[in-house]
């Protein structure tokens, strides 16, 4: 039959192909931002030029934030009572040293401006190849020159038995989410053995994906707009947090994050993949916005050396 309104339905396409962007609704709206909300990683700016020997205001939240990063660990809690004053010790210069290796920056142990401005970038909030229990003695895998992927310690990886993973939603979360979620998927499939597909029952689902605001109760908190955007753990675990906090988007928006871009990036780590030195991997931990990234040769190379096929 045809439709009574052909000039009508023409021009309702004609705007959607005209305006692609399809903001996510559960999310704060890029142009009209959530101003009352401050970041947790304001203190940042304050610490330019701090170093060993330094007492200064914010080097205690530093400290806290790269411990939840995995630069710092502490072997009993008096250890772990001292890091979190404010005296910059040798604990946070390693960590400091540690986290400018990583990214290669200069290796001082120096807040200076280039780590500043690197550490206040957002990114993701799970941690540089470092031994997750944080019961042991501080570990990085600093990639060979050969190769810029990273694993989880002890190269955790689902089971041969299990290539047809399932991802799910909670009850009552958005749904408008899905089509970034379900193109992320259909990308790592086309280049690794997995195959994904959606499934309602959310507690029975392979890979839980879920929006969470602060402290909510993983370990791993949020620190609300900007900072540390998205995390998720490695096999077979399977879950899988979104900061609530943010602008989320389906495409390129400035002043937003693409939803895909993001689920790309944090599948990776569902998957077993750590976070590269390669600035053009979507496995890269920092995640600008108002860009869309697509998967690298390395995370290509990465999910193969780590699977085997």
């Amino acid at each position: 039959m045809e439709p009574k309104f052909p000039h009508l339905l023409s021009f309702i396409l004609l705007l959607f192909l005209l305006n692609p962007l399809s903001l996510l609704t559960h999310a704060n709206s890029p142009n009209q931002p959530n101003t009352q909300k401050s970041s947790g990683i304001d203190f940042l700016k304050t610490l330019i030029g701090t170093r060993k020997g330094t007492t200064s205001k914010g080097i205690s939240q530093l400290k806290k934030y790269l411990s939840h990063l995995g630069y710092m660990n502490s072997k009993n809690n008096t250890t772990l009572t001292h890091q979190i004053d404010d005296f910059f010790d040798d604990n946070l210069e390693l960590a400091v040293k540690s986290y400018q290796t990583f990214f290669k920056l200069a290796v001082n142990g120096i807040m200076d401006a280039n780590t500043v401005a690197k550490m206040s970038r957002p990114r993701c909030g799970v941690l540089n190849s470092f031994d997750l229990n944080r019961s042991h003695e501080l570990y990085l895998r600093i990639p060979t020159l050969a190769s810029h992927y990273t694993f989880f310690p002890g190269e955790p990886k689902w089971p041969p038995t299990k290539r047809s993973l399932t991802y799910s939603f909670p009850s009552g979360g958005p749904t408008d989410v899905s089509s970034s979620i379900l193109h992320a998927t259909q990308i790592w499939a086309s280049v690794s053995p997995f195959r994904f597909s959606y499934t309602s029952n959310y507690d029975q689902a392979d890979i839980k994906i879920s929006f969470q605001y602060r402290d909510h109760g993983d370990g791993y908190p949020f620190d609300g707009p900007g900072g540390i955007l998205a995390h998720a753990f490695a096999p077979s675990d399977g879950r899988l947090h979104f900061d609530g906090d943010e602008i989320w988007v389906d495409g390129v928006t400035p002043g937003a994050f693409d939803m895909q871009t993001v689920g790309l990036h944090e599948l990776g780590h569902v998957l077993g993949l750590g976070h590269t030195t390669d600035t053009g991997a979507i496995m890269y931990a920092y995640i600008g916005d108002g860009l869309r990234k697509i998967l690298g040769q390395d995370d290509i190379n990465g999910i193969k050396a780590l699977y085997q096929f």
